[in-house]
């Protein structure tokens, strides 16, 4: 930071003590100059009293500090003129930093320059005397020292500005991914207890068990989804005692969300290759919530039309894809940005568009953490980008 500039005023990185700790050692030193000298009482008490009250003003305010610091300065320059061994002269190296600390690094580099002028007329022209460059460096070491307090002053608030906004990215991070649970989870409760209850409705005249069984499985499904609801909100109440909750699906319940859609009237069938139990909990997550949402789509957009399933793990990656004879839809294109969200997020690829049979989903995870899949980059337009979203 240059200039001004600051996160933050330094004032509000000391407690209040710290300004009348300050002001008390300003005290001190003008107090023994001026017994130090014998100029005219009247002179003497008029810069004692100029010094003093310039100082408390200076300690005080945020405004005017070098305005206020030069005031104190003449002050102390009524009953030290003309005598370098005064030590009342020290104050000016206390007003060099709190300038810089208070004021800002160009009051403070001002109020250097006006010293080292006010030091080399009294060396030059009043009293010729070396001990003026000891006053003149010593107000350039303070002045120094006080640019160095800042600086570290400024680090600390902008860490602090950093860690602000790394909290609220985090924050924000989390609720988009508790609503892409949610939209996850919703709709495909929804669109396979649709079908079951479209099958009840269908069947409640020629077979009232069959429609029986069939509301019983949408009922069961909308359990499942309260629960897998609560889940998701309970995670925004994390340090709460929120009880016991199931856990969540992974890889090893593929078979089983195949067998719901095919139970609920939809043509999908499932191949795996390779053992899915070695799979890394988020892998088996992302890769079940992908599935779930292709799925839906599919009976969303296009009802009684058959889908393949088909899921390879390899021991570097493992790669997922639902062909489904289908057309290019014409949804918001939520699932597919969600799709494409959760394989990113753990260095993948999900690629969504016309392909296959119809319209084809690839999903490309790597199994070890930072492995990037020879499918494409993090973050690489998915393909088909250009049709219609699903």
């Amino acid at each position: 930071m240059t200039g001004n500039a600051s996160p933050a005023h330094f004032g509000d990185f000391l407690p209040p003590w710290a300004r009348w700790v300050w002001l008390a050692v300003f005290a001190m030193f003008a107090g023994l100059g001026l017994i130090s000298t014998n100029p005219g009482f009247a002179a003497a008490a008029a810069g004692a009293v100029v010094a003093i009250a310039a100082a408390a003003l200076l300690a005080g305010q945020r405004r005017s500090q070098f305005g206020l610091a030069a005031a104190a300065t003449a002050g102390v320059a009524v009953f030290g003129h003309g005598m370098s061994s005064n030590v009342g002269w020290f104050t000016t190296c206390l007003l060099a930093t709190w300038c810089v600390l208070t004021a800002g690094r160009r009051a403070g580099l001002a109020y250097w320059a006006v010293a080292q002028v006010l030091f080399a007329v009294e060396w030059v022209w009043i009293e010729p005397d070396p001990g003026w460059g000891a006053w003149m460096a010593g107000v350039t070491l303070t002045f120094l020292a006080g640019l160095l307090i800042r600086h570290e002053a400024d680090l600390v608030a902008q860490l602090r500005a950093a860690q602000a906004g790394m909290a609220e990215q985090a924050r924000a991070q989390e609720r988009n991914r508790i609503a892409r649970e949610l939209h996850d989870v919703i709709a495909h409760t929804l669109t396979v207890s649709l079908l079951h209850v479209s099958s009840a409705r269908l069947a409640v005249e020629h077979d009232p068990q069959d429609a029986a069984r069939a509301l019983a499985e949408a009922e069961r499904l909308g359990r499942e989804s309260l629960d897998e609801v609560r889940l998701a909100v309970g995670m925004l109440h994390r340090g709460t005692d929120a009880g016991p909750t199931a856990p969540l699906p992974g890889a090893g319940d593929l078979p089983a969300l195949v067998a719901r859609f095919d139970s609920a009237g939809a043509d999908v069938s499932l191949s795996i290759e390779g053992e899915t139990g070695g799979l890394p909990a988020t892998v088996g997550l992302a890769l079940y919530r992908i599935l779930q949402e292709a799925l839906t789509n599919v009976v969303k957009h296009a009802p009684g039309a058959p889908a393949a399933v088909r899921l390879v793990v390899a021991a570097d990656e493992t790669s997922l894809e639902v062909d489904s004879a289908a057309p290019a839809g014409t949804g918001s294109g939520m699932g597919v940005l969600s799709m494409r969200e959760r394989a990113e997020s753990l260095g993948g690829t999900c690629q969504a568009g016309p392909g296959g049979r119809g319209w084809l989903v690839r999903a490309v995870l790597p199994v070890s953490p930072g492995h990037q899949p020879a499918g494409g980059q993090p973050g690489a337009p998915a393909a088909g980008q250009g049709a219609k979203a699903r």
